[in-house]
């Protein structure tokens, strides 16, 4: 499953580089293009296809980037080794005693040499 949201990822972001580039950033782009009277789509209808186009793209590509998250957390916490259990369980187990007893210090000296 996971293999399969980033090849999906991987395409999405593709594609959403490809309608960026073909998009002019002054509104030229491949709405400059038609300019004649024949035309199938409108200059109009072809940026607002082309923003739609975006939009979902980038919208999906947030989507699957979450789905991926999800999936590869959920991967994680599956793992049954023992071995690995037991290391977590040693680790989180203090080594240490929990009361260190502290260092005597000699007692001030009165009226010794200076």
């Amino acid at each position: 499953m996971y293999f399969f949201l980033v090849i999906l990822a991987i395409i999405v972001c593709i594609l959403l580089g490809l309608i960026v580039l073909i998009q002019n950033p002054k509104g030229g782009g491949l709405t400059s293009n038609f300019s004649s009277s024949s035309q199938l789509m409108g200059v109009q209808k072809t940026g607002d296809f082309l923003e739609k186009g975006t939009w979902i793209l980038a919208i999906s590509l947030m989507v699957l980037s979450l789905a991926i998250n999800i999936s590869v957390k959920s991967g994680l916490t599956k793992n049954d080794n023992p071995a690995l259990h037991q290391t977590i369980e040693k680790a989180s187990k203090p080594t240490a005693p929990s009361t260190v007893p502290l260092p005597s210090l000699p007692a001030p000296q009165k009226g010794g040499k200076k």
